[in-house]
Parts: structure tokens; C-alpha cells; sequence
């Protein structure tokens, strides 16, 4: 097995060193993948291609330019972002100063994904080197052209003795958990996020996990179905179905689904009029994924669209299964396909009891033209995201966190939350070093007198906020601060003693 202590030793000694920690660092290194990006589309494009048959327009909308718009708005507020964040105060600490410093951690280990292995890697890797670590990237092996790719760039556009890259497979990623690390971040599923988290374990090391697992659809009776069977084909074959946050299944009501399979039959005819030799349409990463999915078609409801797989291609055709059951198998896990599994049910509350029945998702999604009833879900379950009327458009929107809850992940990422993930929140309290102001009453001997005035300054009085709040406290606040600046010190002041 690999020992990669030395390489993580040597990127800790560059951190302890101070030279991540200044702006103009941090903004070399974002302009470093920016230059990486736009100076290699075509190679990047061409390495996806390679290994999802990723389409160009695709591999330039949800890798390249996706992460180079991230990329750009982290630079565009990277000061903003570094600067100490001030905190209220109260009446003990009136005339203090108090602030929230976001530091770097450490060393970083990025370990990315295949089914996006672009935009999975390069957000979180410039995510840390924007709030000062020293990075190692994990690139996914199944994704080989793009992590050999990642692996020739990175050395010529970042600081070598800051960013190191590892590829490899279980081996290597097994040795690099053994090391010590400051924070990890990991994408992928479920099985090895519990891997992950058990090997952080052992040094306390906090983990942001973006994992999985089936995110729901519930299509009510009054939606306009051709709207929705368009929004949710395309969430479901983009890339191929591998897609995190694309919808899992549908559950909506008997009459509902055979009117939405024939929507869908025609949304998907207009997107790939011949899939197998459509250049817009992807395919499966692997042949062990391949067979995965195909069981979980073979043993599944009724096979209503599609169903064709040609193993040689890794091709498998958009499918959409009818009359699926809660214990078929494609129910029992994650589908990451193209495959649709239409559920029956009786009543929205009964989709609502399923979901809360199994394990929390990364996303959920619901159509109605009633805005109740998406409060209604809302407000009765939980996910690690949730939209309305559409899929998968909430990623694309980066001030909002993106991340799951429960089995589906743990922390988040995108835009600021992606600096604020990679960095401490120190809590600064800054003193004068002089008169003992208002905290002098915390010293014994202790009094009735003390404590009355503890009591009156730590109660807090419901429905009042804001300025009427304040102005009792400043105003009772400096004239303490007059007197102890008058007096000296806390003795001299009688009603204390």
C-alpha cells in the first residue's frame, strides 16, 4: 500500500509557513483555474466525452462554464468574504469588540466524483484554496481520462507545494484516509461516505459528505403533465440519468400516471428521436454499473418506455417502469440511470408518509399549480433540497446551499457557502486592556447588589427588539463607562461592593 504521509507532511510544512493565508496567495490560485479552464475546453470536453460520452454542450453548460461562473464569483467577493464578520453584542459587552475570523484549516483532502468529474473536483478544490488550505485532490478513477487530465493540469497552473493530486483507485484511497487531514470532503455514495466518516473519525477530522439517494417527485392530478413530463425527462436523462439530485421516481395518482407516460413518451421523442445514436445523449460509466441498472429494470414494474441496453455501447435507452411497487427493486436503492419508476398512490398523504418512512434525500420535487400543496410537503418532510414546479434547477442557483441531510450527505457547498465550508469560524473578543468597566461585578465577594444587577442586565424580555432594546443598554452602558473611566477602578463605586 502507498504511503503518502510524506506528501502530506510537506504540504503541511507549506501551510504552517503563512503563504496561504494572505489574499493576493489565494487569488493567484483562483486565477490559476480559471486560466485552466478556459485555456483547455476542448481537452476537458474531449476527456468527458471519452469517459461518459458526455455531448459538448452538456460537458460546456454542467462542467466548464458551471464551475468557471463559481469560480468567477468567488473572485469577485473573495475580499469581501475574508474580512472579520462583526457580531451583536450586549450590555457586558457594549463597549467591546466582537467578530467571527474565518480561518483556513489545514490540509484539505478533495475526493471527487466520476459522474461530474469536472465540476465535482475543480469547485470544491478552489473552494479550499480560496479560504487558504493546502489541498489534495482525490480525482474519482472511473472517470480515467478526466482524472489523468486533472492530474497533467494542475501542477502548471497552481502552487505545486500547496495542491498535490493522487490518482488511483481503493488502494490509494484507502492509504490517503490513513493520513491525518484537517478537513475532508468527499462526493459519492452512501457505502463509502460511512467509510470516509469512520476514518475521520480517528482524528476528529470534521467531513462534508455529498451523497445520494432517491430524490422524489410527486405529481399532483391538477399539473399541466406536458409541462412536467418535459422538465422532469430532462432531469432524469441528463447525463444519463447519473445525476445526484435527478428525480429518483414519481408517485401520483393512477389516472395521473398513464397520462403523464404519454407525455413523457413525447418529451423524450423530441429530446432524442434515436437515443442509441443521438450525440446529445450519454451513457453508463461502467459495465458493472450497466448490469446494476438492468436488474433493477429486469425485476421492476411494467416496462412502459424504452428498456433497450446494448452492453458493448453502455448504452441504455430512456426507460420509463409503470406500476412499480414499494418492494420492487428498483425502490430498494438509488437508481443513478435513466430510468424513471412511476409509483401509484392514493392521495398526497400518502406520498408524504412514504417519504418520511425511508431515509432523507438530497432533493425532492414537486408539481402542482396549488402553491398549498408544495407547502404541505414542505412543511411535512425533510430533504437537502427542495423545488417546485421543476428538477435539479436549484443547483444552478449559488446562493443557495448544496448539500444533503441525514443518509443523503452532511454539510454543503456553492458559491459562499463552498469558502465558508473550507474555513474555522474563530470567535474573536477583543478588550481594552484598562478599566474594568460593567464586568467588574462578576468578581467576588458577591452581593444581593450584584446580583440584582446581573439579573436586570442578563433578562431578556420578549417582543422587544431592535433600537428600543438598545438605547436602555448603550445609554446605562456609558455611564458605567464615564464612571469607571472617572473613578478608576470597580471599589470606589458603592452601590458594588
Amino acid at each position: 500500500m502507498a504511503d503518502y504521509s510524506k506528501l502530506v507532511e510537506g504540504l503541511r510544512r507549506s501551510f504552517k509557513s503563512g503563504v496561504t493565508k494572505s489574499y493576493e496567495w489565494r487569488r493567484k490560485q483562483l486565477e490559476g483555474v480559471l486560466r485552466l479552464l478556459d485555456e483547455n475546453r476542448d481537452r476537458i470536453a474531449k476527456c468527458l466525452k471519452e469517459d461518459l460520452n458526455k455531448p459538448t454542450l452538456e460537458a460546456t453548460m454542467y462542467e466548464i462554464d458551471y464551475s468557471r461562473n463559481d469560480l468567477v464569483d468567488t473572485m469577485n467577493n473573495l475580499k469581501e468574504w475574508m474580512k472579520p464578520e462583526k457580531v451583536k453584542k450586549g450590555l457586558l459587552n457594549i463597549m467591546d469588540t466582537a467578530y467571527i475570523q474565518r480561518e483556513p484549516f489545514g490540509v484539505a483532502l478533495v475526493m471527487g466524483a466520476w459522474n461530474y468529474p469536472i465540476q465535482i473536483t475543480i469547485l470544491p478544490v478552489f473552494g479550499a484554496l480560496a479560504a487558504g488550505n493546502c489541498v489534495v485532490l482525490k480525482p474519482s478513477e472511473l472517470a480515467a481520462s478526466t482524472a489523468q487530465l486533472l492530474e497533467e493540469l494542475i501542477p502548471k497552473y497552481l502552487d505545486n507545494d500547496c495542491v498535490k493530486v493522487v490518482n488511483g483507485g481503493i488502494p490509494e484511497t484507502t492509504a490517503l484516509l490513513k493520513e491525518r487531514f484537517e478537513y475532508i470532503f468527499y462526493t459519492g455514495n452512501t457505502t463509502v461516505g460511512k467509510i470516509v466518516m469512520k476514518a475521520a473519525a480517528e482524528y476528529l477530522t470534521p467531513v462534508t459528505l455529498e451523497l445520494g439517494g432517491k430524490s422524489p417527485v410527486y405529481v399532483d392530478e391538477n399539473s399541466d403533465l406536458s409541462l412536467v413530463a418535459r422538465r422532469i425527462s430532462w432531469g432524469k436523462l441528463v447525463n444519463c440519468g447519473q445525476t445526484c439530485i435527478a428525480p429518483d421516481y414519481v408517485m401520483c395518482k393512477k389516472d395521473v400516471q398513464d397520462k403523464l407516460v404519454e407525455e413523457c413518451k413525447k418529451a423524450m421523442a423530441e429530446y432524442y428521436p434515436d437515443p442509441a445514436k443521438s450525440e446529445d445523449y450519454g451513457r453508463i460509466i461502467n459495465e458493472r454499473h450497466l448490469h446494476r441498472i438492468k436488474k433493477l429494470i429486469d425485476g421492476s414494474g411494467k416496462l412502459a418506455i424504452g428498456g433497450e441496453v446494448d452492453e458493448s455501447q453502455k448504452y441504455i435507452a430512456p426507460t420509463v417502469l409503470t406500476d412499480v411497487k414499494p418492494t420492487d427493486p428498483v425502490m430498494q436503492e438509488e437508481v443513478f440511470g435513466p430510468v424513471l419508476p412511476i409509483m401509484p398512490i392514493s392521495s398526497d398523504d400518502e406520498a408524504i408518509s412514504f417519504i418520511n418512512k425511508g431515509e432523507k434525500p438530497l432533493a425532492m420535487y414537486i408539481f402542482s399549480k396549488n402553491h398549498d400543496v408544495a407547502k404541505k410537503f414542505l412543511n411535512n418532510t425533510s430533504s437537502g433540497s427542495f423545488t417546485f414546479n421543476d428538477t435539479m434547477m436549484q443547483a444552478g442557483l449559488m446562493t443557495l446551499p448544496f448539500g444533503g441531510v441525514g443518509s443523503s450527505g452532511t454539510g454543503a457547498y456553492h458559491g459562499f457557502h463552498t469558502f465558508d465550508t473550507f474555513c474555522h469560524k474563530r470567535a474573536v473578543l477583543e478588550r481594552k486592556h484598562g478599566g474594568e468597566g460593567m464586568v467588574a461585578i462578576r468578581y467576588p465577594p458577591y452581593s444581593e447588589k450584584k446580583g440584582s444587577i446581573v439579573r436586570w442586565i442578563m433578562k431578556k424580555t420578549p417582543n422587544k427588539s431592535g433600537l428600543r432594546t438598545l438605547v436602555p443598554y448603550f445609554l446605562f452602558g456609558t455611564i458605567f463607562a464615564v464612571l469607571f473611566k472617572v473613578y478608576g477602578f470597580h471599589n470606589k463605586i458603592p452601590f458594588l461592593q
